[in-house]
């Protein structure tokens, strides 16, 4: 399709604003400390709705509404995690990282359970972010490809060399900033999409809401114990492994704990940002309810999403798929911004998009770069290097998180379930990571022994239970008696208990090398 020209001149007037916004700290980075964490002198508030920002990626805007449309808000049960796992962070996290003296998050693991440690955790960090950069670029340019009419290669390509220029010349500033600024668009667009859909309805508002409750769409799940299919219990302890992963090891929030000026404004932002992303969560999720609710209550409209769906099924060499609300759920949002939306309000909507996935991006590449200078060029190459070559090597490997981050999205085009396969394995890494910092944390006993005992044990649990999802890749096939019986959700869950659980069996067993936190 060709955009009107008073909504292409909106998105590059956003494009525009952002980048300048971005550039516009280039005084403020010309050292290291400014570069890595803004001199710490960034308000709390700031730095929070720079983390709300972070966990509305462009996913969350358009595969929340689409869980939402095609199941219920058994997912919700996800967000309803944060509060604990933030009230986990200010208690430990945060006072840990900030009083460790360094900004980095693996200098820790080395100090608490030696070098393997340290190495382990930045080369699953570098490695993770690297594919979920090009993971969110091609997710990206799928949707503005429907929306726009642009290639795939044009989005990516322009995307991925806009961040990488804003986020190499204005740095952590740059990076919060700008996600405050995307944050606010966002959640902009959500509420646009929210009122626009619930005010067209045929017979008003409340039809939207009765024609959901008679279909099911507020069920939160089964309250039952099971583990083995997505009762509300699994995505809670879910969310709340997963949460602790990005509070406790994730690289770009430790980050942020230190651009803060003070432990207290510090804690302030990830509770800030926890608190800000349940209600927005939920909005989402009322959107893609409300999707719902509109296309049942728009048949005709129905009828030209799942021709779309169809058509893009045929147009990719695949078979039309049944069409389920689970199949078009992904579907309804980007065809409604298309074609639902007056003027102006589709150049804002696909603003917000990229919005959503600039926030995903520049915050992996300044951290990655910030990982590499201190964790590898620092360590391990030249120790004693001066901060003119610090800036040098900050400079080049942000250049280089872009380069190869567009690499992938272009390299993905095309191979979907290569992205699915390296999903799980890294998943069946960071997971045990996270086991090996709760273990320092928990227990001052914990000898560097016990913790490779511990990540060895929950590397092989978390393979075991990865190995249905490695065969639905075509990696492995499995027999029946082999196949993990709990839902997916869980693999991160037991995997951590078991480094953690294995690692203080261990410590009974050893002794010397542990050193106190």
């Amino acid at each position: 399709m060709s955009l009107p020209v008073v909504d292409l001149l909106v998105i590059a007037g956003y494009l525009l604003g952002v980048f300048g916004l971005g550039c516009w700290f280039v005084q403020r980075s010309r050292t290291t400390s400014g570069f890595m964490a803004a001199g710490g002198r960034l308000p709390g508030w700031a730095v929070g709705l720079s983390i709300f920002g972070t966990y509305l990626f462009s996913n969350t805007f358009l595969e929340v509404p689409g869980k939402a449309y095609g199941t219920n808000w058994n997912a919700f049960a996800f967000s309803l995690s944060l509060p604990l796992a933030a009230w986990i962070a200010v208690r430990w996290f945060v006072l840990l990282h900030r009083n460790s003296g360094s900004i980095s998050a693996y200098d820790h693991l080395e100090k608490r359970f030696g070098p393997w440690a340290r190495t382990y955790g930045l080369a699953c960090y570098v490695l993770i972010q690297l594919v979920r950069v090009g993971a969110i670029l091609f997710a990206v340019s799928l949707v503005l490809s429907t929306l726009t009419g642009w290639s795939h290669t044009t989005i990516i390509i322009a995307a991925g060399a806009l961040v990488t220029i804003y986020t190499a010349l204005g740095s952590i500033e740059a990076v919060i900033w700008t996600d405050v600024v995307q944050s606010i668009v966002l959640t902009t667009g959500a509420a646009i999409l929210l009122l626009l859909m619930l005010f067209d309805m045929p017979e008003g508002p409340g039809q939207a809401v009765r024609v959901a409750a008679a279909n099911d769409k507020f069920s939160l799940g089964s309250f039952s114990f099971y583990l083995t299919v997505s009762t509300f219990l699994v995505p809670l302890l879910y969310g709340l492994f997963e949460n602790g992963k990005n509070f406790g090891i994730g690289r770009s929030y430790v980050q942020r704990y230190h651009a803060s000026p003070s432990t207290k404004q510090a804690a302030r932002s990830v509770w800030m940002g926890a608190m800000l992303y349940l209600p927005i969560s939920a909005a989402f999720f009322a959107v893609g309810l409300i999707a719902y609710s509109y296309y049942q209550s728009h048949p005709e409209l129905l009828v030209q999403v799942e021709a779309q769906v169809a058509q893009r099924a045929v147009d990719a060499g695949e078979a039309a798929p049944v069409m389920t609300d689970t199949a078009v759920g992904d579907s309804v949002l980007p065809e409604f911004i298309v074609y639902g939306l007056p003027v102006n309000a589709t150049g804002l909507l696909i603003a917000a998009i990229f919005a959503a996935a600039m926030s995903s991006i520049d915050t992996p590449r300044n951290s990655s770069a910030t990982v590499t200078l201190l964790d590898i060029y620092k360590r391990y190459l030249k120790p004693d290097c001066g901060e003119h070559e610090s800036m040098a090597a900050l400079h080049m490997s942000t250049a280089g998180m872009g380069a190869a981050g567009v690499a992938v999205a272009l390299a993905l085009i095309g191979t979907e379930s290569v992205l699915d396969a390296w999903w799980t394995l890294s998943g069946i890494f960071s997971g045990a990571l996270l086991g090996i910092f709760l273990l320092g944390v928990v227990s001052q006993r914990a000898s560097r022994t016990a913790g490779l005992i511990g990540v060895g044990a929950g590397l092989l649990m978390i393979l075991w239970l990865s190995l249905p999802r490695l065969e639905n890749t075509s990696i492995v096939s499995l027999s029946a008696s082999l196949r993990n019986p709990l839902h997916e959700h869980m693999t991160i869950v037991v995997g951590v208990l078991t480094v953690v659980l294995v690692g203080l069996a261990a410590s009974g067993l050893t002794t010397k090398n542990s050193a106190p936190i």
